[in-house]
Order: C-alpha cells, then sequence, then structure tokens
C-alpha cells in the first residue's frame, strides 16, 4: 500500500534549523523549504556570508525564514536562543539540531587535541543535552493540541562510526562526542514519548568542507567504504532529515537513521 501523497510533505509546517549557514544545515533548510514548510528559524554563529546564502536559496522556496546569531558554546547564549525561536514561530513543528563545532578546518585546524575536544565537547554534546531538554519540554506542553500522529520532530546529528569506534584523533574527538549525542537523543525520546518524536540521523563520509579539501587518501578511503562507491552528500543527510520531521514518519521514534551509503565489509585498508 502506498502511503498518501503529502505523507512526506512539510507543508504550513513551521520549523528550526540549526548550524544552517554551511553544508549539511544549509542543505537540510533548503530542503526543508522545498519539501512545503512555511516558516523556518535559522541558527548560525558567525558565518554572516553563509546564512545569506541560505535565506536566498529559501527565498527561492516560498518558505519565510528568520536568521537568528548564536553560539552554542555558551549556556546563556544556548537558552536565549530557545526563547526567540519559540516567540517567533509560537508552535514549532520539527527542531533540526544539525550545529556543530567545526574541528577540521579554518584556524581550529592547528588546535591541539585537548583543544578541539573540549570545543566538540561543549557545543556538540552539552549543547544538544542543554537544547534538547529545554526544547523538548516545550514541545511537550504544545503537543495537547496536536492529533495523535501530528507529534512534533526533533533530529540529532551522530556519526556512523560512533558506536564501533574509529583510528586516530578524529575518532578519539568525534566517536565519544556522537555517541554520547545518539545516547542522549535514545534517552530523550523515552521520556518524550508519544508526545513528541526524537531521532539521531547518523552521517557517514559527507562531502562537506573537510572532504571537499582531503587529501586523495581520505578521498579514496570514503569512496570504497560505501557500498555505493561515492561519497555522501549534505543533500542526502537533508533528505532523511526531511523524511524524519515529516508526517509519514510519524511512527518513528527512538532511532538511529545511518545514512553512509551502506558499509562495506569487504573494504581492505592498505595503509
Amino acid at each position: 500500500m502506498s502511503p498518501p501523497p503529502d505523507a512526506f510533505s512539510l507543508d504550513q509546517r513551521r520549523l528550526v534549523v540549526t548550524g544552517a549557514s554551511s553544508g549539511i544545515g544549509q542543505a537540510i533548510a533548503v530542503a526543508m523549504g522545498k519539501a512545503g514548510c512555511s516558516h523556518i528559524v535559522l541558527q548560525y554563529r558567525q558565518n554572516r556570508q553563509g546564512i545569506e546564502q541560505t535565506l536566498e536559496r529559501l527565498a527561492n522556496t516560498g518558505c519565510s525564514a528568520t536568521a537568528i546569531a548564536a553560539e552554542f558554546g555558551d549556556d546563556r547564549s544556548r537558552r536565549l536562543f530557545v526563547e526567540e525561536a519559540f516567540e517567533t514561530l509560537g508552535q514549532v513543528d520539527a527542531w533540526i539540531q544539525s550545529a556543530g563545532a567545526d574541528v577540521l578546518t579554518g584556524e581550529a585546524a592547528e588546535w591541539t587535541f585537548q583543544e578541539k575536544l573540549r570545543r566538540l565537547i561543549e557545543v556538540d554534546l552539552v549543547g544538544s543535552i542543554e537544547i534538547g531538554r529545554q526544547v523538548g519540554d516545550i514541545l511537550s506542553g504544545q503537543s495537547e493540541s496536536r492529533p495523535d500522529d501530528a507529534a512534533p520532530s526533533m533530529v540529532f546529528i551522530g556519526w556512523d562510526q560512533a558506536a564501533e569506534g574509529m583510528e586516530g584523533d578524529a575518532g578519539q574527538m568525534f566517536g565519544p562526542i556522537k555517541a554520547g549525542v545518539d545516547a542522549f537523543s535514545k534517552s530523550l525520546a523515552q521520556d518524550l514519548s508519544p508526545h513528541v518524536r526524537v531521532n539521531t540521523l547518523a552521517p557517514g563520509w559527507i562531502r562537506t568542507a573537510w572532504g571537499g579539501q582531503t587529501s586523495p587518501y581520505w578521498d579514496s578511503r570514503a569512496r570504497a567504504q560505501a557500498l555505493m562507491n561515492r561519497w555522501g552528500t549534505p543533500d542526502d543527510i537533508a533528505a532523511a532529515a526531511v523524511f524524519l520531521a515529516s508526517p509519514g514518519a510519524s511512527f518513528i521514534t527512538g532511532q538511529t537513521l545511518v545514512v553512509n551509503g551502506g558499509w562495506n565489509r569487504r573494504y581492505e585498508d592498505h595503509t
């Protein structure tokens, strides 16, 4: 039996997408607009040029958009952003927590391991937990006026290799952080169901800023470790985010959706 034609539409829905000035966050925001959302609040930290690009792309979809600057490494800034987002939208139908610290490119690439780890802990882990708890409480209060199959959705961003681990500094940094985000998401789903759906998206090798400038070794490895034999794109993650935010996913909560092109168990590392 095929789903009704509007099962994956976000028509007239109001959403929040954090980390929306580039990469995966920007792709998610634009995909939400194309899926029909009526108003979207976008969070960015300081990339004004990037968020202007997101706003321009959203304007072509007909979705109203409001950009709000916030530093998710700061507790007060996180709390104020949540308050302003709900003041702007009123009712929120989906919250996509895609903001994350970039410690692989730019100035941060030269930081020590300890500096990178502390930044990831504060932004990706503590930020996701504190924002998730605050947003979850508000969404639970709003859910009383919704039909049983229209529970609002929260989506967090994990990592496909967090559960199994990966060698090197990147694995030792991102592995525990993203595993923590995934564990928090599943625990939050237990507390908020059936009023709010909470899920995690776990990307694999995605060609964002780092992937676009990486070495031939990592380019080859990213392709070879996916059964689809290619890098993933931010649009691949965005499509999955739209699904989890849509009515078509109304019976899905407490799950981790891995988007990595299929893990190639035949891959052999010859380094």
